[in-house]
């Protein structure tokens, strides 16, 4: 895997990015940058990865990233076939927190803006008025010029640094404060292997090798980076999987169950209920009343 630092492409006549994109798909890069993110999703489904959360995304999230908080979206298998009438939708807004000048986050009327960026550190889903007030912000900003463009970015930082209207994505987020690209390659590296054989059977002693590291180091490793067990993690992975299959509803349980990693129906509904907090029956009855 290539090093997933990502230099966000703005141009030398702008402080900042902003864009609405509409692609195939999302890539499936897990990357991070020194700009903050506000994405919103207009059309897509799939996993999400940001900081140590796994979880499904949908049409009309919001999420607002921190400074190098790690993240990406794969979409589902169909947004990946090369049909051109399947697309993706997304206003995009990246911005680097001192784009302002250094001294703008000390002024005394700006006191809510550093603890915004403090909070998402750990990422920020965005919903109700707030929501709504941000989607209006960013498609004014996308047809923006000059000025103008510096007064929406103002207004999209006043409504995040205001609202309450959010839910932290990963609370309990370790490594965000890794500096060091070898760490963050080989938590790359680690993760996207996971990524790409969840649905084998994959051993410990598999991803030790991977990090280069023996079975109890790379134990030690992984729960001081992540607060969380690999198994747990690798757990994670395969029942936010499970999930999204779910509210599919192509398949029966117990078949999904096998798909996505699971080889013991009894043990797959244990976890599913540590995860979620329901069972599958009780999760696809929630998704299909809020739909």
């Amino acid at each position: 895997m290539k090093p997933h630092f990502h230099k966000v492409p703005i141009g030398a006549e702008d402080s900042f990015s902003i864009r609405h994109d509409s692609r195939p798909n999302f890539g499936t890069l897990w990357h991070y940058h020194p700009e903050l993110e506000l994405h919103y999703i207009v059309k897509g489904e799939g996993t999400q990865y940001i900081g140590d959360n796994v979880s499904n995304f949908g049409s009309g999230d919001m999420v607002f990233l921190g400074q190098n908080l790690p993240h990406t979206w794969r979409c589902k298998e169909e947004y990946f076939t090369g049909n051109e009438k399947v697309q993706v939708e997304a206003y995009v807004l990246h911005f680097h927190p001192t784009c302002f000048g250094k001294d703008f986050l000390s002024l005394p009327e700006a006191y809510l803006i550093p603890r915004l960026f403090e909070k998402a550190k750990k990422g920020l889903k965005i919903h109700g008025e707030s929501k709504a007030r941000l989607i209006e912000l960013l498609d004014g900003a996308v047809h923006a010029e000059s000025l103008d463009r510096v007064i929406y970015l103002l207004s999209i930082l006043k409504v995040l640094s205001e609202t309450d209207e959010f839910e932290t994505i990963a609370p309990a987020y370790a490594f965000s404060h890794l500096s060091s690209e070898s760490e963050m390659v080989r938590l790359e590296k680690i993760y996207s292997y996971v990524l790409a054989h969840y649905k084998e059977k994959i051993t410990l002693e598999e991803v030790a090798s991977l990090a280069n590291l023996s079975l109890t180091s790379f134990c030690r490793y992984f729960k001081t980076m992540t607060k969380k067990t690999f198994s747990d993690f690798l757990t994670e992975i395969r029942i936010s999987n499970v999930c999204r299959a779910i509210v599919e509803d192509k398949l029966p349980t117990e078949v999904i169950c096998f798909e996505c990693g699971f080889n013991n129906v009894s043990n797959f509904y244990r976890h599913f209920k540590k995860v979620t907090g329901m069972t599958p029956f009780e999760y696809r009855k929630k998704y299909l009343s809020e739909v």
